[in-house]
């Protein structure tokens, strides 16, 4: 069975880091994967960098900015994700936009993030619609491909794309970028509660969980939360990322933990 898939499979709320390759240097990468995993992540969300990133926040852009720098391409983080893949077996989602696929080639990428040991894939700029047939490719080597939703997508299209998708649905816990803050309580109890009722395959949900209370507010329903800017804003702040990482990881590790140990009512289980 697929990593993703069997994954969410086993009890429990997943956690899964979003860490932008090449940031904060290009030998950063593989330590920060396998330090998120030793901290409690269960799937790494490995961001490609890209001059024009429209869902991302200042943050990422950031980050995007200075891996590009650095001088990360397409090529080496494929290289660097069958690094990762010797080291662990911690599910590895690449997020990135469609021009540097396009780039590379689609089938070539295909190929090459497979034999990698990629194993889901999100295209934010890429509507379903658009992607049949990179999408369907993707399948076919062994790739979960990862939707979108937003609190503005019909309970019909949520339904739909769940089912398209197969393995794993991602929820936007805004209408906004990433790093933005999170909806109101209420509104936002309601989306997730909307996603959990339509979807037939687990989500996970992101943007704006920057705290330990966030994560606890939104893994009740969800099965798993996203987190990134929050990260990477401390990244940039600290003299050694590896252990800047680890330590905040192990922070919303232990209120995910709590946050399982709460039954739907909000009473102990």
């Amino acid at each position: 069975m697929r990593r993703i898939p069997r994954l969410f499979q086993s009890p429990g709320k997943k956690l899964v880091p979003f860490i932008t390759a090449g940031f904060p240097d290009l030998e950063s990468t593989v330590p920060l994967v396998l330090a998120a995993e030793c901290a409690g992540a269960h799937m790494i969300e490995l961001g490609i960098p890209f001059s024009d990133p429209l869902a991302d926040g200042l943050v990422i852009q950031r980050t995007s900015q200075i891996a590009l720098s650095n001088g990360v391409t397409l090529d080496w983080i494929l290289e660097t994700s069958m690094a990762i893949r010797s080291q662990t077996q911690i599910p590895i989602i690449l997020m990135g936009y469609i021009n540097p696929i396009l780039k590379m080639g689609v089938a070539e990428f295909l190929y090459r993030a497979s034999e990698s040991g990629v194993d889901g894939l999100i295209i934010p700029d890429l509507p379903p619609e658009e992607g049949i047939q990179l999408f369907a490719s993707a399948r076919s080597q062994g790739i979960s491909t990862i939707y979108l939703v937003a609190p503005n997508t019909p309970t019909a299209r949520i339904r739909q794309l769940a089912i398209e998708a197969e393995d794993l649905l991602y929820a936007v816990s805004i209408l906004g970028v990433t790093g933005s803050t999170l909806d109101a309580r209420e509104n936002l109890s309601h989306y997730i509660e909307r996603v959990q009722t339509a979807s037939a395959v687990p989500f996970v949900v992101g943007f704006g969980i920057s705290t330990p209370a966030d994560v606890v507010r939104v893994a009740d329903k969800a099965d798993g939360i996203v987190v990134g800017s929050a990260l990477l804003a401390r990244l940039e702040k600290s003299a050694d990322p590896v252990q800047e990482a680890t330590q905040f990881l192990s922070e919303l590790t232990t209120a995910l933990l709590d946050a399982g140990s709460i039954s739907s009512t909000g009473e102990p289980e």
